[in-house]
């Protein structure tokens, strides 16, 4: 049953609603992950670790050329102006994916920066490591879903292409978003893994009945004795349900 089980992980391709973030200390470590990967995930994201390391754009540039589709979690959040102008230079980067903070005017800047080009604008929500409580002692009076909910509102209002949301509020985006809006959800650990900092965690099938378009799901991953094996096992879980 075993051996059976793992011939059928091994035989399941990559799923483009699958991304890995490469969330590791140096782009050298990004590549032995991909390299380990193989052709079991197609789409990566590279987020603020690599960028401060100096050579993110590097490795998403190398990425876009192996044919892979690429998810730059920079979460940007600044004065319109800036925001502006870092959209319009990353959009020239033949990247997929782009988050920015949920505020209007930021939203609304780095969609009039990408222009016309294929970078797709994702507003980040609410952090899926923060609960109800973690908002209060920020200053918000309100829920995760219902500060979720108005973000979602105003992502919608200034054109953004989706939202990054918790698998809890995925089923929220995709009613107020429509069936062509994306909600990428991170927060996303298969049962047979653990939940570590994700305060508002789902398996991947869950997250996909939901309503998200795409997931995020690493250490399950790229912390697994055999990344590939459980990435394949991952998708097999994914394309089992849906």
């Amino acid at each position: 049953m075993v051996a059976a089980a793992t011939l059928a992980q091994s035989a399941v391709k990559a799923d483009p609603r699958l991304i890995v973030p490469l969330d590791l200390p140096t782009v050298a470590e990004a590549r032995e992950m991909v390299a380990a990967l193989g052709d079991s995930i197609s789409f990566y994201k590279v987020g603020l670790e690599l960028f401060a390391g100096g050579e993110g754009m590097a490795l998403a540039g190398e990425l876009k050329a192996a044919g892979k589709q690429v998810f730059l979690d920079w979460k940007l959040h600044d004065i319109g102006t800036t925001v502006q102008r870092s959209a319009a230079v990353l959009a020239g980067s033949g990247c997929d994916f782009l988050t920015v903070h949920g505020e209007p005017q930021v939203m609304a800047s780095a969609v009039r920066g990408r222009g016309a080009s294929g970078l797709k604008i994702l507003a980040v929500t609410v952090l899926t490591s923060l609960s109800d409580e973690d908002l209060h002692e920020v200053g918000y009076h309100e829920t995760a879903r219902a500060l979720v909910e108005r973000r979602i509102h105003q992502a919608i209002e200034t054109g953004c292409d989706g939202v990054v949301a918790s698998p809890h509020e995925a089923a929220l985006a995709r009613a107020l978003g429509g069936k062509d809006f994306l909600v990428v959800t991170p927060g996303v650990r298969p049962d047979w893994s653990a939940k570590n900092d994700q305060a508002r965690a789902a398996t991947p099938l869950d997250a996909l009945r939901n309503g998200a378009s795409h997931i995020v799901c690493g250490r399950p991953i790229t912390a697994a004795n055999d990344p590939q094996a459980a990435a394949r096992r991952v998708a097999a879980e994914m394309a089992g349900g849906l």
